[in-house]
C-alpha cells in the first residue's frame, strides 16, 4: 500500500501510542498495576478473562517460554483491542528481537538479569528512535495498529513516550549494581524476580529469608528516592498488602497455569469430601 493511501485511511485511526503512554503515565502518578501473566497459552480468551478479572497489564514469559510467532503477535493484538498492555521479557538482548517485539504491539519489554547501567543503556537504545536511540522506523505493524501514522515527527516522538523499560534484578551482582541500574536515565521499572534473586544470594525458594529480603528492602529504598517504579511478584496476597505499604506499584501477579492448576485442584478435592 501506498504511503498517501495509508495516511488517509489514519484520519478515522486512534493514536496507537496512547495504550503504552497511559500506561507508563500510571506508573508515574501512583496506584497499584496489577499484571496477569502468561506462560503458555496464547489464546484471546486468556486476553478476555485478564480484561474482566480488571488486571491493568498482561505480562508475556518470553525468555523461558515456546512461543510462536504468529501466535504471539496474534495474542498482543488481542490485547491491544481490549485494552490491556502487554509488557514483554526479552529472551535475548538483541536489536532484531527488541523491534520484532516492539512491532508486535507491545508497550515495554522487560530484560531478565539485568546486571549493570550498560546492559540497560543498549537495550534503550535498540527501543528508542534517533536522537534518543537507535531504533529503525517500521510503522506498518501491529505497533500502530496497521495504519500509518499521518505525522512522522509527532508519531516518533510520541511511541518513544510510550514505550516501557523494565529491568529485571534477579542475581547478586544486579543487587550490587542496583543504584545504578535504578539510576538510568529512561528505566521505568525495576522488577525484582523473587525466586532467582533468593537462588543467587543464597537462599533457593526463601524469598522471605532476612538475607534476601534486606536486599529487596534496599533495592525497593532506591527505587523510591530515584522515582522509580518498584516491582515484584508477591509469595501472597497478604505479603502483596506489605509491600504495598512500602511504595511496591507494579505487580506480576499469577500465571494462566497456576490459576487452573489451583482451580482444578480445588474443585476435585471438593468433590471428594462427599465421595
Amino acid at each position: 500500500m501506498a504511503k498517501a493511501q495509508a495516511k488517509r485511511i489514519t484520519a478515522k485511526a486512534n493514536d496507537p501510542t496512547s495504550l503504552g503512554r497511559n500506561f507508563k503515565k500510571r506508573l508515574r502518578t501512583g496506584g497499584v498495576l496489577l499484571g496477569g501473566m502468561v506462560y503458555e497459552y496464547l489464546r484471546p480468551s486468556i486476553v478476555k478473562i485478564y480484561a474482566h478479572a480488571g488486571f491493568d497489564f498482561i505480562y508475556l514469559e518470553n525468555e523461558h517460554a515456546l512461543f510462536d510467532g504468529p501466535a504471539f503477535a496474534d495474542f498482543v493484538l488481542a490485547a491491544r483491542d481490549n485494552n490491556l498492555p502487554v509488557i514483554a521479557k526479552i529472551g535475548q538482548l538483541e536489536r532484531s528481537e527488541t523491534a520484532r517485539l516492539l512491532e508486535s504491539g507491545v508497550v515495554g519489554i522487560q530484560l531478565p538479569r539485568t546486571e549493570s547501567a550498560e546492559e540497560l543503556k543498549t537495550l534503550i537504545d535498540y527501543m528508542k528512535f534517533p536522537p534518543s536511540g537507535t531504533r529503525a522506523g517500521a510503522p506498518v505493524f501491529g505497533n500502530v495498529d496497521y495504519i500509518w501514522p499521518t505525522d512522522d515527527r509527532a508519531w516518533l516522538k510520541k511511541a518513544d513516550e510510550s514505550t516501557a523499560v523494565v529491568a529485571q534484578i534477579e542475581t547478586a551482582r544486579g543487587y550490587e549494581n542496583a543504584e545504578e541500574i535504578i539510576a538510568t536515565e529512561n528505566v521505568d521499572v525495576v522488577y525484582v524476580g523473587p525466586y532467582d534473586f533468593s537462588i543467587s544470594m543464597g537462599h533457593p525458594g526463601e524469598p522471605d529469608h532476612p538475607v534476601v529480603k534486606k536486599a529487596i528492602d534496599e533495592i525497593l529504598s532506591l527505587c523510591l528516592s530515584h522515582g522509580v517504579a518498584f516491582g515484584i511478584s508477591a509469595s501472597s496476597t497478604r505479603t502483596a498488602g506489605s509491600w504495598i505499604r512500602r511504595g511496591c506499584r507494579f505487580f506480576e501477579v499469577i500465571d494462566e497455569m497456576s490459576m487452573i492448576n489451583s482451580a482444578a485442584t480445588e474443585i476435585v478435592e471438593a468433590y471428594r469430601k462427599h465421595s
